[in-house]
């Protein structure tokens, strides 16, 4: 198994001879495995062991095992003691996904401070077949059906090769000590069920269920792979991105079945799920300005883009008081500074306005249907749904739109045009110059 094990790192290049890497192990059999064939090949190994008092006298018992067998191979260990409950409480979260949370945060520290190459755990294949199914009792897309990864960032899975029945033989063969999880001896998780209950049914059908379901992933994993591929073409043909928000062409949706897919893949790490892309791509030939919601984002379908935006739930209008300052309103931050009256801004999301028209405090605000202002170089005033139509600005575009407002009058479509009453002029002895910036940018960049 040695042999294998070897091949197996090399085949997927996981990691040099050379490198040091940083082992998971739980002290069952799979890490514990793991550990003997590292140290077999010769590797500079460090062990980190997470304890998460949640077994009680066994959870210290499998702390004090790793201590120990890390002593008699002379390897590192690093322990650490969690209070899973308390975060899973405190978090919303389940213990299962609070534990993981906790245990990878861990490991990243650990990979920076001490300088390990790679975190190596000790998933077998027989853990990637109860992830397959588990992910098809969710209903999961195409990725859901490869299994765990190989190599994932810096997370390594050198066993992946190997079943648990070998691995198994592989310790009894090596007088490998380990101890046992308790929890997987019982059905309480979902895991554990589709383990003791559905694949050893499904062996009944197929004896060479392991070898049939190597072959069948990696057929998979390398269709995936030209799906990636075609995904990343349609994402670089089909999307622009700016700091305000994403646009997808709609032209780009009208080819097929496929692009459901794409659609889908695309807006699901914006939180967006599958029934609202099912709508999205209803909605596509309907009446533009359809809004879908995103626990974070906004997508709104509109005449020729579907557009994301940020959400925020912040948009209280803003007071300002005082100049040489920094206000934010929803995605947006304002700030503002005295400037020569000469000083045009040429960036419409500049404004330069003469200071003695100006009565502080000023109004920071979301734009309002019946809003009106007179723009620059007309005399008269003008609704702002009716500038907006005149821009040619899409739904997305309007839904993040501001004005700055002077004892009730707007001075500044922000971002777009000011107010021909505060422009400045030749008589002009005070000027503010103010700057409109996203969050992920800096004034004056």
């Amino acid at each position: 198994m040695l042999e294998q094990f070897l091949n197996h790192i090399d085949r997927f290049a996981l990691c040099r001879r050379e490198d040091p890497i940083l082992l998971a192990v739980s002290g069952g059999v799979d890490s514990m495995a793991m550990l003997h064939l590292f140290t077999a090949a010769g590797f500079t190994v460090g062990v980190a062991h997470c304890n998460f008092q949640l077994r009680g006298k066994d959870s210290d018992g499998d702390e004090d095992f790793v201590a120990q067998a890390c002593k008699t191979l002379n390897v590192p260990v690093f322990v650490h003691r969690f209070e899973t409950e308390a975060y899973a409480w405190e978090n919303g979260l389940s213990t299962q996904m609070a534990a993981r949370e906790l245990r990878y945060a861990w490991f990243d520290d650990l990979l920076e401070i001490h300088h390990y190459t790679a975190l190596a755990t000790g998933h077998h294949f027989d853990d990637s077949m109860e992830t397959i199914l588990l992910n098809i009792t969710r209903g999961a897309a195409t990725d859901g059906m490869a299994g765990i990864p190989v190599k994932n960032g810096r997370v390594i899975r050198p066993l992946l090769f190997a079943t648990r029945a070998q691995v198994e033989k592989y310790a009894a063969d090596h007088r490998i000590k380990w101890r046992e999880d308790k929890s997987n001896l019982t059905d309480d998780y979902q895991r554990n069920f589709i383990r003791h209950k559905i694949i050893p049914q499904l062996k009944e059908l197929n004896p060479s269920l392991e070898t049939t379901w190597q072959n069948g992933i990696e057929k998979i994993q390398g269709e995936l792979a030209i799906l990636h591929d075609a995904f990343d073409a349609w994402c670089k043909n089909s999307i622009t991105r700016t700091a305000e928000k994403i646009a997808i062409d709609k032209k780009a949706l009208n080819h097929g079945p496929q692009v459901n897919a794409m659609l889908w893949r695309f807006i699901k790490t914006y939180g967006f799920n599958y029934e609202q892309t099912r709508e999205i791509i209803h909605a596509l030939n309907g009446q533009p300005g359809k809004k879908f919601l995103a626990p974070a984002f906004l997508l709104v379908v509109d005449r020729e883009n579907i557009f994301i935006t940020p959400r925020s739930e912040d948009w209280s209008e803003q007071h300002i008081g005082t100049v040489n300052g920094r206000h934010t309103l929803g995605p947006w931050r304002l700030s503002l500074e005295d400037t020569p009256p000469a000083v045009r801004g040429s960036d419409p999301r500049e404004a330069v306005l003469d200071a003695a028209h100006l009565q502080f405090p000023l109004v920071w605000r979301k734009w309002r249907a019946g809003d009106f202002f007179h723009p620059l170089g007309m005399d008269h005033k003008k609704k702002l749904s009716d500038f907006f139509i005149d821009k040619k600005l899409s739904v997305a575009d309007k839904e993040t739109i501001t004005v700055l407002e002077s004892a009730g009058q707007i001075a500044w479509v922000v971002g777009h045009r000011i107010d021909d009453r505060f422009k400045v002029t030749p008589q002009t002895q005070h000027a503010l110059r103010f700057v409109l910036t996203n969050h992920e940018e800096k004034p004056g960049v």
